[in-house]
């Protein structure tokens, strides 16, 4: 019923609290899908503004939920078609807007999933990589605290260069 990548992103958001994978999989989802009315990337935003706020990136943590807000508050019937419940999503987006603002420290936060089938199963997802619901962020897990510093980047780079070439050839 869901996309496999939406069950990703709840099970890595909920379980591990590795934003930085919940980013991965749904962008990727997303780009291959289409936007869904932007929902995707509020949920993409969410998950990037708790990266930032987990590392001490006050200021990125800001701007990104507060895009995430604004991306997310006239989309009810898209948030509810995605077994979550908007009015109680949003109450807990602004209430994390201003602990990020008054530069409270991070705490994990459970986004209001209301779909049982769609809790359970994320529950199998979460059991498979050895953590469980809720479980609370490993503070001292560089590789999941500051996962952008290890990973590969070689494509990314190697496709803006391509872009780069292009624009170039184009306005040739």
């Amino acid at each position: 019923m869901y996309p496999e990548a939406y069950i990703d992103y709840l099970a890595y958001f909920h379980g591990k609290r590795d934003y930085f994978e919940c980013h991965e999989v749904l962008e990727e989802h997303w780009k291959k899908e289409g936007m869904q009315n932007g929902v995707w990337v509020g949920l993409i935003q969410i998950a990037v503004s708790l990266y930032h706020q987990r590392r001490g990136n006050v200021e990125g943590a800001r701007r990104m939920m507060e895009s995430a807000i604004k991306r997310l508050d006239g989309q009810k019937e898209n948030i509810a078609a995605l077994g979550l419940d908007h009015s109680l999503l949003l109450e807990q987006l602004k209430k994390r807007l201003s602990d990020i603002t008054s530069r409270f420290p991070y705490t994990d936060m459970n986004l209001p999933v209301t779909d049982k089938s769609l809790f359970n199963e994320c529950c199998q997802s979460i059991k498979k990589h050895g953590s469980s619901w809720g479980a609370m962020s490993d503070m001292d897990n560089d590789q999941i605290i500051h996962k952008h510093r290890t990973r590969d980047r070689s494509e990314i780079i190697r496709e803006r260069e391509a872009q780069k070439r292009r624009k170039n050839t184009a306005a040739e």
